[in-house]
């Protein structure tokens, strides 16, 4: 009697866990393009253009970007992690359902293609991007943004076209904070990996490479 007490009291328990188990995962919900579409048009279009290919080089361009990329960055504008006036401010107001449709509204979106200017760093522009500084261990960027400057989704960014001032920004930005004093919380600082990166490189091959990429496509 004991041991069929016992087999019981083991298959009550394990039974809910079984069924617990069986039980299919909630599908996450589908981002809305239409309401993506509205709250960019309300918040977004003026600095970054109707269809997220900023006119403006002080602003970057956001067609056709990676949308889990665009929504880690409107989460950490919003948290004070990435540090911008303008954009904490706009982020401010935005929930986790507006972030997602606005980023897959902008992923539907074609980026239109840059050019690079600086004919006379394109070459070591090119050559850091493909191939890094070996001597200084700095990695090439097409490493993790792909040769064509396309990235690789979710994990980093689209590149190609983007405006070279932004892009030199960014990348001093970054520069700043990998250079930063103990205590010092200053320059771009959710990227470690950048921050590592950009702080080996000076300034005429943050040019040059921040040119190359505008070419890119």
């Amino acid at each position: 009697m004991k041991l069929i007490a016992s087999l019981l009291i083991a298959a009550a328990l394990v039974a809910p866990a079984l069924s617990n188990a069986a039980e299919p995962a909630t599908p996450a919900a589908k981002a809305d393009l239409a309401k993506g579409e509205a709250t960019y048009t309300a918040v977004c279009a003026s600095c970054h253009g109707a269809d997220g290919n900023a006119g403006s080089p002080a602003y970057p361009k956001l067609a056709q970007q990676h949308p889990d990329y665009l929504v880690k960055q409107l989460q950490e504008f919003k948290s004070g992690k990435r540090a911008n006036a303008i954009m904490s401010g706009m982020a401010a107001g935005l929930s986790e359902a507006d972030m997602k449709n606005v980023s897959a509204w902008l992923a539907s979106k074609e980026a239109k293609p840059n050019f690079a200017k600086e004919k006379d760093l394109v070459v070591l522009g090119e050559r850091i991007y493909r191939g890094g500084v070996a001597d200084r261990q700095i990695a090439a960027c097409a490493g993790c943004h792909s040769p064509t400057g396309a990235g690789i989704p979710s994990q980093y960014p689209r590149l190609s076209g983007q405006h070279a001032d932004y892009t030199m920004a960014q990348l001093n930005s970054f520069r700043e904070h990998g250079n930063k004093g103990v205590g010092q919380n200053v320059g771009r600082g959710n990227s470690a990996q950048m921050s590592g990166v950009a702080a080996k490189l000076n300034d005429r091959e943050i040019k040059a490479v921040a040119d190359y990429i505008a070419g890119l496509r």
